[in-house]
């Protein structure tokens, strides 16, 4: 029987391979694993990141493209949608269906079958220009981004040069 997740992900890093996405680099974290892959994003110009090469892991569940990847930032990140552990927090990753305990987010706005790790990068880069701090998954850069732009700056600031040194 085909795996038709894993068939999925090899056309779609073919695709990536073919046509990139500006600012981000893919690969797959081991040759026999088509379900783990490593990226690297470039801090898109004009945001606080531009500069910084962050690591990041896009890890696939066995019933993709039924369920979302995890998307986990490797290098340090200090961002309202990001956990501290990395994990990233956007509605395309939450898997689909209405949640009762999150209103704000409609089902149309968290992962489809239909959608693919493109969407899920262009999401991510749009993250990095544009933080909710409505949701947020770090309550302390999202307070900090709302009360203190100068400190969270500066902050944003060292994770760039950090990202800079480690790549």
């Amino acid at each position: 029987m085909t795996d038709y997740g894993a068939e999925l992900l090899r056309r779609q890093l073919a695709d990536l391979h073919k046509n990139p996405i500006d600012f981000v680099s893919f690969g797959l974290k081991d040759d026999s694993n088509i379900r783990e892959w490593e990226l690297l994003i470039m801090g898109p110009d004009g945001t606080l990141y531009e500069g910084g090469f962050f690591k990041a892991s896009l890890v696939f569940p066995a019933d993709f493209p039924n369920m979302p990847p995890t998307m986990k930032f490797v290098s340090d990140m200090w961002h309202p949608n990001v956990y501290e552990d990395g994990k990233v927090c956007i509605s395309i990753l939450h898997p689909p269906g209405e949640d009762a305990m999150n209103a704000q987010e409609s089902a149309a706005e968290r992962w489809r079958p239909i959608l693919g790790v493109e969407q899920i990068v262009i999401s991510v880069v749009s993250m990095l220009s544009d933080p909710n701090d409505e949701s947020p998954a770090n309550l302390d850069a999202a307070v900090m981004w709302r009360t203190n732009r100068i400190a969270f700056k500066k902050k944003v600031r060292q994770i760039v040069r950090k990202s800079q040194e480690d790549s």
